[in-house]
This record gives C-alpha cells, structure tokens and sequence, in this order.
C-alpha cells in the first residue's frame, strides 16, 4: 500500500514584521487622529545618570530613512539619525534624575518623563504609541502601549533613537565632573568596569542608591 508523503508546512517567514514601519500611524491617522507621536526612553537598566524620555511625531511623507530600534545600530548611525529626526519632525526630550529614580521606582520615573517629553510638543498629538506595556499615568492625549514598539512602529523608534543619543551625550559630558567611572565608555551601565570602579571608590551624586549592588547606605553589595 503506498502511502502519500505529507507536505512539510510552510515556513512563517513573514510572520512578524522585519522592522519598523508606519502601520500603526497611519491605522491612528485613518480614525481622525491626526498627529500621532512616538514615545520611548533610554537609560531604565544603568546603575547611574537620569532616565532620557523622548516624543517624537512624523508627518505622513516626511519620516527619514534606516529608522530602527536604537539598540540594533551603531553609535555612529545613531548620530547621522538623530540630525535626520530633529530636521523631519517635532521631537521634545524630557529626563528624571537619579534621586528621583530612587524616590519613586524606575518605571515610574521613566513613564513620568515619557508624560512631561510629550507635554513638551509644539503641538499637542492625538494620540501617542508607547514602547512597553504601559501608558504613562496623566498622558495629556489617548495612547496605546505597544510591546517592542521600537521595532514596529517607527515614531517609536525615532523617539528612541533621540533619547539614547541624548542620554549618551549627557553621560559623556558627566564623565569630566565625576572621570573615576568612565561613564563616556559605558554610559552607568553595569560593565565589569564600572563595578571596579564602584568597589574601588564608591558611588558619586549620579548613582541610583536604590539600585543593586549599590545599597542605600552607599556601600557594594
């Protein structure tokens, strides 16, 4: 008795998208939201430096090219990108500082400064699309929060580009203030130097005290 092989299944190679587009833009632009901005942040995992919040709103038509997720490109085309946002659309940076990290909580700080960058518009959006599973408490429009946003939608990766670029410029000019860590190298993330250099010295006025291995009393756990 012969017997009919079974056809292998299709591989799903488009079943997630391959970077960021303007779907979920235009999707808010065709139920009459008319400006929609991106809104994502920088700095949630270091042991140092503020959180950098930034909101970001294209025009149909006028969103620069090789937008991505912040993380998957180089410092250098973080660079060349971020002089392409600032040119094309309306961008407003906000930031929360260690102390207030430590008083109360990371995300709550980050998504404090997400609300008050998109306060800062020029213009009011309609609507926001947030990187993460939250909408920011007190958000002066509508959002949606959107899981890995930064690679779906590409206000969101603009909003993320511009905060890590001005994130890392703030920790480089920090390291001639406080030049025993070399924040200009690892921008307050835990890197085997930074924790040298913690155990060696201790914290500075930019460390979050509320973050391990730094204990509230200063000391490396």
């Amino acid at each position: 008795m012969s017997r009919t092989k079974k056809k292998p299944e299709p591989e799903l190679l488009f079943e997630f998208p391959q970077g960021p587009d303007f779907s979920l833009e235009l999707a808010a632009i065709s139920r009459g939201l008319r400006l929609i901005a991106g809104l994502d942040e920088a700095g949630r995992g270091p042991l140092a430096g503020p959180v950098v919040a930034a909101a970001v709103v294209f025009r149909a038509g006028a969103v620069p090219e090789g937008l991505d997720d912040s993380k998957k490109l180089t410092a250098k085309r973080r660079e060349e990108l971020f002089d392409q946002i600032l040119a094309s659309g309306d961008v407003s940076i906000a930031s929360s500082c260690p102390r207030r990290i430590d008083a109360i909580d990371i995300r709550k700080a980050s998504l404090d400064a997400m609300r008050r960058a998109l306060a800062g518009l020029p213009e009011m959006p309609c609507h926001a699309l947030i990187d993460g599973r939250d909408v920011p408490p007190g958000l002066a429009c509508g959002g949606d929060a959107i899981v890995k946003g930064d690679a779906r939608s590409l206000s969101i990766a603009a909003a993320s580009i511009v905060a890590k670029v001005v994130r890392d410029r703030m920790m480089a000019r920090l390291h001639h203030s406080y030049p025993d860590y070399g924040f200009q190298l690892h921008a307050g993330y835990p890197t085997e130097m930074h924790r040298k250099a913690l155990a060696l010295v201790g914290p500075c006025p930019l460390h979050r005290l509320s973050f391990r291995p730094i204990k509230v009393d200063g000391q490396i756990g």
